[in-house]
């Protein structure tokens, strides 16, 4: 099946293998623990204010006390989740599918069970579908435009069709729904927010939102076929439903840009093999791809500016042994040992680590103790690429680690089973959880 809408709406739950399934449910624990993470954030608080005062309406937002329209509490679920840079990726998209679907799904889902009582079964098949759609509609904007744009922006499309499935639009409105999302979809410009960081982040929210509010133009009869990346660009599409990028999705460690990974993990197997502290180390030097070296931020003062360094997490994960949401925001920001180390970064851009990206995010890092000692590490690619992926086990920790401290271990246990039984229960089994306030 290469038609993409045909695909759209012919998905179903039973119809996915096994394996994807429970990549899919373990796909949205890890989002649902990032968001959870992403709710003590600054930009969080902000974006469900306004949404609450300027899409106002009863759909209730991911875990706050607001309510907002179902295009509203996208924005916000969007946002929320994209202010915590921890949240699962794609490498040819250079970006994140996850981000801008599962909030624009949640909304429209949770609005539509108060007339349908929406299936979880459905639910996940949205999702799934959202993933495999995503990664094809990312590639092939990409392929047509010269500028490096955001996940919000493909990201809309992706949305739009999630919405469409639920909604149970005909084929001709779903074209229209993908056309108005493509349209108005937010074609920002990544490597600005990388260059000068800033809550724009990854234009995610503004993804969900244009999404949601494309598939309710259409159902009322706006038109804006075709969406040009779908329609226009076939060999981005011929394998749809034969490959499964759900299982070609990478997953963070740590709640940074995915650019400074890689060097995070050569500084931290240099500082294990050679049973070294931070204190012993006197200068940092990392070779690493082109845009690595934009993230160029040293000295942060918001978790913004943190997130999108990689000088300053490396610091975090040589003073620190790791790094975590505490360490990117408040205190961490104004350690002395974290900046010394930061300011102590050499960024060195090499032509082996350019020629793989983005497929690949290398990294070589050479430390310099205090007693002269020079050691360089081997090229190193992020952790928990799909090419070597998390455990089961390790997603599940990460999720705890982040969920638990915001939402209590009760409410973050009752998400997870929720989540495991979603597929032969309603949707609302597991919303309840997700959109009842802290």
């Amino acid at each position: 099946m290469t038609d993409p809408v045909a695909f759209v709406h012919g998905l179903h739950w039973a119809d996915i293998a096994p394996a994807t399934r429970a990549q899919t449910k373990l796909s949205l624990l890890d989002l649902i623990g990032v968001a959870a993470g992403g709710t003590g954030t600054r930009l969080s608080a902000i974006i469900a204010e306004h949404a609450a005062e300027n899409w106002g309406g009863a759909q209730p937002i991911l875990f706050s006390r607001y309510t907002a329209s179902a295009a509203g509490a996208a924005l916000a679920g969007g946002m929320t989740l994209d202010s915590l840079d921890g949240h699962d990726g794609f490498n040819p998209a250079k970006g994140h599918i996850g981000c801008p679907l599962f909030p624009a799904a949640l909304a429209m889902a949770h609005e539509l069970a108060h007339e349908t009582a929406a299936s979880g079964a459905g639910f996940l098949a949205a999702i799934t579908m959202g993933y495999e759609f995503g990664a094809r509609a990312s590639m092939a904007q990409h392929a047509t435009v010269p500028d490096y744009h955001t996940s919000g922006s493909w990201g809309a499309v992706t949305a739009a069709a999630a919405c469409a499935k639920l909604m149970g639009l005909t084929h001709e409105t779903t074209r229209h729904a993908l056309g108005i999302a493509e349209y108005h979809g937010p074609r920002s410009q990544m490597m600005r927010c990388i260059d000068h960081p800033t809550m724009l982040k990854d234009g995610s929210g503004w993804g969900a939102m244009t999404g949601v509010s494309a598939a309710k133009l259409a159902a009322k009869g706006f038109t804006g076929a075709p969406a040009i990346t779908v329609e226009e660009a076939p060999e981005h599409w011929a394998d749809l439903g034969e490959r499964w990028y759900m299982h070609e999705q990478y997953y963070k460690p740590y709640p940074v840009c995915r650019w400074a990974q890689a060097p995070i993990e050569a500084a931290l197997s240099l500082m294990r093999a050679h049973a070294l502290t931070s204190s012993q180390v006197a200068h940092v030097r990392i070779a690493t791809f082109h845009e690595s070296i934009r993230l160029a931020t040293a000295e942060p003062k918001t978790t913004e500016e943190a997130q999108y360094s990689t000088s300053f997490p490396v610091a975090v994960a040589l003073a620190r042994g790791t790094v975590g949401p505490a360490d990117i925001a408040d205190d961490a920001l104004t350690d002395p040992e974290i900046l010394r180390l930061s300011h102590a970064t050499e960024m060195v851009e090499d032509a082996h680590a350019n020629a793989p990206f983005p497929q690949k995010r290398l990294a070589r890092v050479t430390l310099t103790l205090t007693d002269g000692q020079s050691l360089t590490s081997d090229w190193m690619e992020p952790k928990w690429d799909h090419t070597a992926p998390p455990t089961e086990a390790e997603l599940r920790a990460k999720y705890h680690s982040l969920a638990d401290p915001v939402l209590g271990q009760s409410r973050a246990d009752a998400i997870e089973n929720a989540l495991e039984t979603l597929d032969s229960k309603p949707l609302h089994s597991l919303s309840k959880l997700l959109l009842a306030p802290l």
